[in-house]
């Protein structure tokens, strides 16, 4: 299956999801874990999509993510690069291009380093609240926290 730049922009537009995760982790040195990644589900019927697009962006994993759903989900930094890339040379046409540009720059200060660091962490807590996913409680009570630590 050979796919399209703007197939894959479509469907992404669609079906795909850019989420980052936030989570305590005591051995990092500002105490939390940045776990940025794309994801696309998709039922078992169609898992071909899945791995066509694994072969896409040459990165990813196809999974099981629930009974009959499975999804490519690409979390490697060097790999999520190359998907902030291709979707800046092929912008997405949808509301999903806001998260996505929070996204992008989350991405962008990985690699800087910035998530390293407790400033870092705030701005990266204040876009992901911004985003549309289902971890904005989560952000939220993080950067509060954050914020309240000298």
């Amino acid at each position: 299956m050979d796919l399209t730049y703007d197939w894959v922009v479509g469907f992404t537009d669609g079906e795909g999801c850019f989420y980052v995760g936030i989570n305590k982790h005591p051995e990092m040195s500002a105490g939390y874990q940045v776990l940025p990644e794309f994801r696309i589900v998709q039922h078992k019927r169609d898992i071909q999509i899945l791995y066509a697009l694994k072969r896409f962006f040459q990165a990813g994993v196809v999974r099981q993510n629930n009974e009959d759903r499975y999804e490519l989900r690409i979390r490697k930094l060097e790999s999520l690069e190359k998907v902030v890339d291709f979707f800046e040379k092929h912008p997405l046409k949808t509301k999903k291009n806001v998260d996505f540009q929070h996204f992008s720059r989350v991405i962008r200060w990985m690699k800087e380093g910035k998530h390293l660091s407790k400033e870092g962490l705030i701005q990266i807590a204040q876009l992901v609240r911004e985003m549309n996913t289902g971890n904005k409680p989560q952000a939220e009570a993080i950067l509060q926290e954050l914020q309240s630590t000298g």
